[in-house]
């Protein structure tokens, strides 16, 4: 069936982060701003997707309305393969790794959720997979800059029963401040490239006996593999993927034995499919593969379904955050450390309306034959 229409649509929640809030990209992170893309086909079926996200989210919005969603229109919804080939090859002179794989990532989440409701199965099925209830999760706090926050926070988080804990600090202080007010749980440190390799090397000489289940992204600029490949000399396991542009950005960290962890991000890489090829790619190289996923949409849900159906041991990354609301509860609800699977057709999840209307940031904008 044709793909009819394209929306895009912002929808802006307030949230508490535990802290003194933080500007992001010089903004001021106030509210979780999701970047929502919504698809449907001619016999009347609609999809829905997530495009990264964030203060990206002008960027990737202009992209998506301007130039991916008229590629988009008129296209056989079912055909995500040649949909991925020929839009991402269509643009990639605009940019390899940015706001255009960005925007097709979240139309190519929604031809999957439209996917799996033509054929009333979740997503985790068509992937011929099957899936537990529920999922264990991480919590991934956000920057404070202040131990004692940290230690706050990593408290509260170990008492709702999250086991593993990623802080976004660039401090050895802070991974002690949180190995101390949350004992037994594993720590992960994600410094969001903060050193170029030589100041590196040495804050990982002195993270070496710390016991971090990870680092992440410890070296400026990201692409320098073989930078961070000579870190792996003080034991930590690295991390990193988030900011890497598809398949061969990741063969080019593998193949530079530059990670034990790999990172892709589903609504940053190209989507669903470019996330499979880099799960086969990680599981031939014998590379750990967590996703990254600090999103409350569908970019979210896309995340649960393929960790479910295809990784062996798989872990969600989820905000450590208090929203107001959202439409995509309860799925991007945690209880206990674990969230749970939808088990309805495509992504199964569509969003409630009335909380769509209520916090919608602006007018949405459609695309039509």
């Amino acid at each position: 069936m044709k793909i009819t229409a394209i929306e895009s649509q912002v929808v802006s929640l307030p949230f508490d982060m535990g802290g003194p809030y933080q500007r992001f990209a010089g903004q001021l992170w106030d509210r979780m701003q999701i970047l929502l893309v919504r698809v449907e086909t001619e016999d009347g079926l609609v999809g829905w997707g997530e495009a990264f996200g964030h203060a990206a989210i002008p960027a990737t919005r202009a992209a998506l309305d301007s130039i991916v969603a008229p590629m988009m229109l008129g296209r056989d919804a079912g055909d995500i393969q040649r949909a991925r080939r020929e839009v991402l090859h269509g643009t990639h002179l605009l940019g390899r790794n940015g706001p255009f794989t960005y925007a097709f990532s979240g139309v190519e989440i929604a031809l999957w959720d439209i996917l799996g409701k033509r054929c009333g199965q979740p997503v985790w099925r068509l992937l011929g997979g099957s899936a537990p209830e529920q999922l264990p999760a991480y919590a991934s706090l956000l920057h404070y800059g202040d131990d004692d926050l940290v230690a706050k926070n990593c408290a509260a988080a170990a008492a709702a029963g999250y086991r593993s804990l990623k802080l976004h600090e660039v401090t050895r202080t802070s991974v002690l401040a949180a190995q101390k007010a949350a004992p037994g749980a594993a720590i992960m440190l994600d410094v969001n490239c903060a050193w170029t390799p030589q100041p590196a090397e040495r804050m990982a000489r002195s993270l070496a006996d710390d016991g971090l289940r990870w680092l992440e992204e410890p070296v400026w600029p990201p692409e320098d593999a073989h930078g961070l490949a000579r870190l792996r000399q003080f034991g930590i396991p690295l991390a990193a993927g988030e900011n890497v542009a598809g398949l061969f950005g990741f063969k080019a960290l593998v193949e530079a034995d530059a990670i034990d962890v790999a990172q892709p991000s589903v609504t940053k890489l190209g989507g669903i499919g470019e996330m499979l090829d880099v799960i086969r790619l990680c599981r031939a190289e014998g590379v750990e593969l967590v996703p990254h996923s600090p999103y409350f949409g569908p970019g979210f849900i896309a995340t649960l379904h393929v960790a479910a159906a295809m990784l062996e041991e798989p872990m969600i990354e989820v905000l450590w955050l208090e929203m107001e609301a959202n439409p995509f509860d309860p799925w991007v609800r945690v209880k206990d450390g674990m969230v749970s699977v939808p088990r309805g057709p495509g992504l199964g999840c569509d969003p409630d309306p009335a909380v769509l209307a209520r916090y919608a940031d602006g007018a949405a904008v459609r695309r039509a034959l």
